[in-house]
């Protein structure tokens, strides 16, 4: 089974289903496309400045390994573990970008497929809204009626004033 994290728009409020309909599944685990093609898989996905961190990085990277003199054989061992890096790494940087733009995770469910996760989701998320809204229904109270003041009446633990001696 995998874990999938839920993200809502912005100004989502509860019991908006177009608000789900923008909603965003991130999966948590590796992604083969952040590791065959690096920046161009964050570009691609909109996600502008983990692509740019990922990018700056394979070309400091490789600027590094060409500096040090480093072998054709310590070079690409280092910029496949850099790759794979970034293919593990991936969808927690989609999440931190997610985070940043005001639409952190609110929910995580595990499924096995994408769409398994979108209905556990969903339907908790509109469960959630329901009980929201029953919660709030019991706060309400009316409002109270006016007491009549009553001279003899004291107020702390005691409902009676002792009597003196």
């Amino acid at each position: 089974m995998r874990t999938f994290t839920l993200h809502l728009p912005r100004d989502a409020e509860p019991g908006d289903q177009a608000a789900l309909a923008q909603a965003e599944l991130v999966k948590d685990g590796f992604v083969w496309g952040a590791f065959l093609f690096s920046f161009l898989w964050f570009f691609f996905h909109r996600l502008w400045l983990a692509g740019l961190i990922v990018l700056v990085g394979a070309v400091s990277l490789s600027a590094i390994l060409a500096f040090i003199n480093a072998g054709e054989l310590a070079s690409t061992a280092a910029l496949f573990l850099y790759a794979l890096l970034v293919g593990l790494e991936a969808n927690s940087l989609r999440r931190w970008t997610y985070a940043r733009r005001g639409r952190p995770a609110i929910d995580a469910v595990s499924a096995d497929s994408e769409e398994e996760a979108a209905l556990k989701a969903f339907s908790r998320a509109l469960e959630q809204d329901r009980e929201h809204a029953a919660s709030m229904a019991s706060r309400m109270v009316p409002a109270a009626l006016p007491r009549r003041f009553d001279s003899d009446a004291v107020l702390g633990l005691f409902p009676n004033p002792e009597p003196r001696r």
